[in-house]
C-alpha cells in the first residue's frame, strides 16, 4: 500500500478526445466505481464531457480537480465538506468562503498531525525499549 495519495500522473497524455472513465480513473489512482461515486455525490467541478457516443470524457482540468478531491479525502475531509467546497467553487465571488472551508480543514489536519506525531513518539519509545532488551546472539 502506497503512502502517497493517488494523483494524476504528470506525464498522462490526454488525447484530443479526452480520456475514458477507465483511463481517467487509472490516471488518478481511483477505481471507476469511486470516480462514478464522486460524480454522483456532486464532487466534480462540472459534469464530464461526453463523446458523441455518450461515453464520459475527461481532460486535464478534470484530472486536476480530481487530484484536489483525492487530497482532501486523503486528509480526512468529509464528503459533505468537499461537496460544499465544490459548490462554492462553481460560483464566483465567494473566495472568502472557500478560504474559510480550507482554513477550517487545515486546523483539522494539524490536529490529526499532532495526534499522529504523539503516536509515533510512543512507537519510538516502544522500539527503543525492545531494542535495549534484545541481546545480540
Amino acid at each position: 500500500m502506497s503512502s502517497v495519495a493517488p494523483r494524476p500522473e504528470p506525464d498522462t497524455e490526454i488525447p484530443r478526445g479526452g480520456l475514458t472513465i477507465g483511463e481517467a480513473a487509472a490516471a488518478c489512482g481511483l477505481s471507476v466505481d469511486t470516480l462514478r461515486y464522486y460524480e454522483r455525490e456532486g464532487l466534480t467541478a462540472s459534469p464530464a464531457d461526453r463523446a458523441p457516443s455518450g461515453q464520459r470524457r475527461y481532460f486535464a482540468r478534470d484530472l486536476g480537480w480530481l487530484a484536489g478531491i483525492i487530497m482532501l479525502r486523503g486528509t480526512g475531509m468529509p464528503i459533505r465538506d468537499i461537496r460544499e467546497f465544490t459548490e462554492l467553487c462553481r460560483r464566483e465571488g465567494n473566495e472568502a468562503e472557500r478560504l474559510a472551508v480550507l482554513e477550517q480543514h487545515r486546523e483539522h489536519v494539524l490536529e490529526q498531525l499532532a495526534e499522529t506525531r504523539g503516536h509515533l513518539a510512543a512507537i519510538e519509545r516502544k522500539i527503543n525499549f525492545y531494542r535495549k532488551g534484545i541481546r545480540p546472539s
